[in-house]
């Protein structure tokens, strides 16, 4: 070994050495704010977004490299995921099993040191989280390719929660085995939307294998696991948590596929000035109904950023409307569109204001 590279080394020792003191002072810091937190509110949420999004806002700026500016937030993700877990478990349900891309979703928005608790269903993570067994939980509500989740939009009717947060999640499927070898191949299983997304890939590079339908991703990579012939399309953290090989990495069709996730929580999240508000409304049956209802926004000049509809289920012909707005439900020309509209359809429900993904 040269000199210099030995000199070079040793300097990252110290570095390193540094950093790790630096970050236990943090931490000391971090679990005081916390009791000062639960002595002004029992219930105070420890997760807090806006101080999140200072954070990664600040470093940003600050940073003139050459560490990329893109891997701050990754870093910085970890290292207050440990430092929350100092003042207690942030229990996060989601629909499982692990490995799959709510999975992921998860471990984006809150890091490696969350306690993650599958569960079966959507309902199960409304359920979980409404029962207080879980902090938050994360459900799909669109995607890209399939479009949007019903199942999700629907449990908000009947729900108390309200959206916290939303996390979008890039869908990169992948084809792998326990040995990784593709001669050996006699059969595929895997998720039916991912068997979709990789329809045209599939067909052009193993047009005589077999496909199987399984529940999830993450368990066809499970079937895998003792069955060399066997193959799975899954996420790459069911590779890496199953012990197989990527064979071939990225077959899905449409290279920009993307999932959103919504963060539900029993309580709202401060206000952080890059917010988003989703509304659910109900409205008459009348010619311009839905024109009449919307222009308040415009008139307040309101970017709307998503409407969808949804059968009311409980009156043959009527919809429920589910509105994404930029912006607080706090600031006063969306407060004042939001009392007009109410005036004008059956029901409103504010289903949140929520910190946008950036």
């Amino acid at each position: 070994m040269s000199e210099d590279l030995r000199e070079h080394r040793q300097e990252i020792d110290r570095i390193d050495d540094q950093i790790l003191r630096l970050l236990n002072e943090r931490s000391k810091s971090v679990i005081e704010i916390g009791k000062l937190k639960k002595l002004k509110d029992a219930e105070a949420q420890l997760h807090t977004p806006a101080r999140e999004a200072a954070i990664f806002e600040r470093l940003s700026q600050q940073n003139t490299g050459p560490f990329p500016t893109e891997a701050i937030r990754a870093v910085y993700r970890e290292i207050m995921s440990a430092s929350l877990s100092l003042e207690g478990p942030q229990r996060v349900a989601y629909l499982g099993p692990r490995a799959t891309f709510t999975h992921m979703a998860c471990m984006q928005k809150f890091g490696s040191s969350a306690q993650y608790i599958p569960v079966n269903s959507i309902k199960d993570v409304f359920s979980e989280v409404e029962r207080g067994r879980a902090h938050f939980g994360v459900v799909p509500i669109e995607n890209t390719t399939e479009g949007v989740v019903n199942y999700t939009l629907d449990m908000f009717i009947d729900s108390s929660l309200l959206i916290y947060g939303e996390v979008l999640q890039e869908v990169a499927h992948h084809l792998m085995s326990k040995n990784g070898v593709t001669g050996d191949i006699k059969r595929i299983y895997s998720h039916p939307h991912a068997i979709a997304q990789c329809r045209n890939w599939l067909e052009t590079h193993l047009p005589h294998v077999p496909m199987s339908e399984v529940a999830s991703t993450a368990r066809a990579a499970e079937l895998c696991v003792d069955d060399p012939a066997a193959a799975a399309i899954a996420s790459e953290l069911a590779a890496e948590l199953y012990g197989l090989k990527v064979i071939t990495a990225r077959t899905e069709d449409n290279i920009n596929n993307f999932t959103r996730f919504l963060v539900l929580s029993q309580k709202p999240p401060e206000r952080t000035g890059r917010d988003k508000t989703s509304l659910m409304l109900s409205i008459k049956d009348k010619v311009g109904g839905l024109y009449d209802l919307l222009r308040p926004f415009a008139s307040h000049g309101l970017n709307m950023t998503k409407i969808e509809s949804r059968p009311s289920r409980r009156k043959a012909w009527e919809y429920i409307f589910f509105v994404d707005i930029e912006g607080h439900i706090d600031e006063e020309r969306l407060k004042k569109a939001a009392e007009e509209v109410k005036s004008r359809c059956l029901f409103m429900k504010i289903l949140g204001s929520y910190p946008a993904h950036t």
